[in-house]
């Protein structure tokens, strides 16, 4: 039995889950709220709280699957990219639980981790996972990706954003609204009573695969400039309708991409991860190119859509049936690598 640990600390979501066999024992996430009335995550509050949270947040774990830390075969954590004091707690942490238990330590590429997010099983009978080559939209606050999965180590970046990324467009238009944060999930629940044919923002035109989301965001910006000077209750007026639009762009622009890609390389298996695979507009989108188009699709359910361990376990299952282990010395990084 391959029984893996995972821990994630990117941000700030403390986590840890339990994967034996490739089969999911326990998720366990421990949010930070303190960031919420600072309107974004204020990295100092992120690692403190993650000191506080990583020690009982895996006893919980281990607890909840029902497994001894003896019986652990390897440590997964995630190394980057992400919020340097927030991985330096998790990868110190992993350090010393794999020396204390003399067991393999893992690391994961926190984007990686998202896209193999898909072949976490619930059961043994799950075969729901999808066949390679896929495409991925990995959709996040600061990843924008169009990602070919040939294999589970054998990921290339075909698209990405050139500016801000979805998440970030989503976020900066609702804090500009008062909306409070994060802005992905209200933008999304106030579109639900919208028209999101009511205003229309500006889409990028970019050759490739690429994505462009600040002449979207200026648009915007410029819109409620304008309107505001005629009427201070514009916003108030036509908050839902302005959430609904905005998303429809939003959400138009990704696909548009990812149908371009999907085409030019002939491939149907499409799957959508990252924080903003939650979002209901993008959800079903995907379910609509589904029956447009055939595409076989692949949405995470929404505890694999934000940052988890699970997704840190699973991956460290597939690299540790491979040996790829990873040595004592290595340190974290804040930046992307693919």
């Amino acid at each position: 039995m391959i029984t893996i640990l995972g821990i994630e600390s990117s941000c700030d979501d403390t986590a840890a889950a339990v994967i034996r066999d490739g089969v999911l024992l326990s998720n366990i996430i421990s949010s930070q709220k303190v960031h919420e009335s600072y309107g974004g995550v204020v990295p100092e509050l992120a690692s403190r709280a993650h000191q506080q949270n990583i020690i009982p947040v895996v006893d919980q774990a281990l607890k909840k699957a029902g497994v001894n830390k003896d019986e652990l075969t390897a440590i997964a954590f995630t190394r980057g990219p992400g919020l340097m004091g927030s991985l330096l707690v998790g990868t110190s942490f992993a350090k010393g639980l794999s020396s204390a238990l003399n067991i393999p330590m893992i690391d994961v590429n926190h984007l990686h981790a998202h896209v193999l997010a898909h072949f976490i099983k619930e059961d043994k009978d799950d075969n729901s996972q999808p066949q390679y080559p896929f495409l991925c939209l990995l959709v996040s606050g600061g990843n924008s990706q169009i990602i070919l999965v040939k294999s589970y180590k054998d990921m290339e970046i075909i698209g990405q954003t050139i500016d801000d990324a979805a998440g970030e467009a989503f976020d900066k238009c609702a804090k500009v609204m008062g909306l409070g944060y994060p802005g992905g999930p209200i933008v999304d629940r106030l579109a639900k009573e919208g028209d999101a044919t009511k205003f229309k923002f500006n889409k990028p035109h970019i050759p490739g695969y690429d994505y462009s989301f600040s002449g979207l965001k200026t648009s915007f910006l410029y819109l409620l400039r304008n309107e505001l000077k005629k009427d201070t209750d514009f916003i108030e007026k036509n908050k839902v309708d302005l959430c609904a639009s905005l998303q429809k762009t939003i959400i138009d622009v990704l696909m548009e991409q990812l149908r371009k890609a999907a085409k030019d390389l002939r491939i149907k298996e499409v799957a959508v991860a990252g924080g903003v695979s939650a979002n209901s507009g993008l959800r079903a989108a995907f379910e609509d190119h589904a029956k447009r188009f055939g595409w076989k699709i692949h949405i995470p359910p929404f505890g694999y859509t934000t940052d988890n361990a699970a997704m840190i376990a699973m991956t460290g299952y597939f690299k540790y049936e491979d040996k790829d282990f990873c040595p004592m010395e290595a340190a974290p990084f804040s930046r992307v690598v693919m």
